[in-house]
C-alpha cells in the first residue's frame, strides 16, 4: 500500500492536510496586530514630542540667548538710552535725545529750552523692533538671568524665552510693564516664577541702567483675564506665565513695584 492510499490529502479534517495548508492569520489576530504596531509608533512619536519639548527647544532657547547677549550689549554701547519727559498737558513722552544731564543749564544740547520741564526729565529707551534684545531680568531669589526680546508673538519671540508685551510700557518706564515667558519648554526661564513671595526682588537691565522692583503680589487667573495688564500709577513690573506646569489652563502673575534705579521717585512714591 502507498503513502497515497493511507492518507487523503484533499481530506480538510485530516492532521497532515491541516500542516500542509499556508497559515493565514485571522482577522481577530491581524486586526490586534495592526493595533500593536499603530500603538508602537505612536509611542516613539510621543516619546520624540517629549524630547523636543523638554530637551530640543531648550537647545535653541540657550543658543538664542547668546545671541541675544551680544545684541543687547551693541544695544547699550550705541546709546539707546536718551532722556524725556511726560507732556502734562497731553500726557505724551517728548524725547529729548541730545540732553545731557552733566551740563545743566536748562537746554538740551540741540539748544530746546526744557524750562520747568527739566526737572521732571527720565532715562528714557524706545522699544527695538520684534524679536529684538530689549533688556535683562534677574531675580537671584530663583536664579533667573535672562535676556528679553520685545514682542509675545508664540514664534519667533516666545520661542527665545521670554517677551515684553509691545502695548505696555518698557520696563524701568512709568505704567505697568508686562513680560510673557515659557515655564516649561524654549529655556523656562518661568519655571520657578511660582515660588516667589511678597518682598522678592526682581531686577531689570537695560539701557537706562539697572532698576529694582519688589514683588508685591502672586496670584493665579483664567487666560481671558487681560486686566493683569492693565496700566497703573507709579511704575510697575507684571510677569506672566503658563500654570500649572505642563498646562496653558490658567496663568501665573507676579506683580512688581519700582523700589530703586534711576527712574525711582520720577513717577510717584511705591505703595
Amino acid at each position: 500500500m502507498t503513502i497515497e492510499q493511507l492518507v487523503d490529502p484533499d481530506e480538510s479534517n485530516s492532521a497532515v492536510a491541516r500542516l500542509s495548508r499556508p497559515w493565514h492569520d485571522s482577522k481577530g489576530v491581524t486586526v490586534m496586530r495592526g493595533v500593536g504596531w499603530t500603538l508602537i509608533y505612536a509611542g516613539f512619536l510621543i516619546l520624540g514630542f517629549v524630547v523636543h519639548q523638554l530637551f530640543i527647544t531648550n537647545i535653541f532657547a540657550q543658543r538664542a540667548q547668546d545671541t541675544l547677549e551680544s545684541e543687547l550689549a551693541v544695544r547699550i554701547d550705541d546709546g539707546a538710552q536718551t532722556f524725556a519727559y511726560v507732556d502734562p498737558a497731553t500726557g505724551d513722552v517728548v524725547e529729548v535725545p541730545e540732553f545731557d544731564p552733566t551740563v545743566g543749564g536748562g537746554s538740551s544740547g540741540g539748544g530746546v529750552d526744557l524750562g520747568e520741564f527739566e526737572d521732571r526729565l527720565f532715562a528714557y529707551e524706545s522699544a527695538p523692533d520684534l524679536g529684538e534684545a530689549l533688556g535683562t531680568i534677574r531675580i537671584p531669589d530663583i536664579g533667573l538671568d535672562w535676556t528679553i526680546v520685545e514682542g509675545v508673538r508664540l514664534s519667533p519671540d516666545l520661542k527665545k524665552g521670554a517677551g515684553h508685551y509691545p502695548d505696555t510700557p518698557i520696563p524701568g518706564q512709568a505704567g505697568n510693564a508686562g513680560i510673557a515667558g515659557h515655564r516649561t519648554t524654549y529655556g523656562q526661564p518661568f519655571h520657578d516664577l511660582g515660588e516667589l513671595n511678597p518682598g522678592d526682588r526682581v531686577f531689570w537691565d537695560s539701557a537706562t541702567g539697572t532698576h529694582e522692583y519688589e514683588v508685591r503680589e502672586v496670584f493665579v487667573v483664567r487666560p481671558s483675564e487681560l486686566w493683569v495688564l492693565d496700566n497703573r500709577d507709579g511704575a510697575w513690573l507684571t510677569l506672566t506665565t503658563c500654570h500649572p506646569k505642563w498646562s496653558a489652563t490658567e496663568r501665573l502673575i507676579v506683580v512688581s513695584e519700582m523700589v530703586g534705579g534711576p527712574n525711582f521717585g520720577l513717577f510717584g512714591e511705591p505703595t
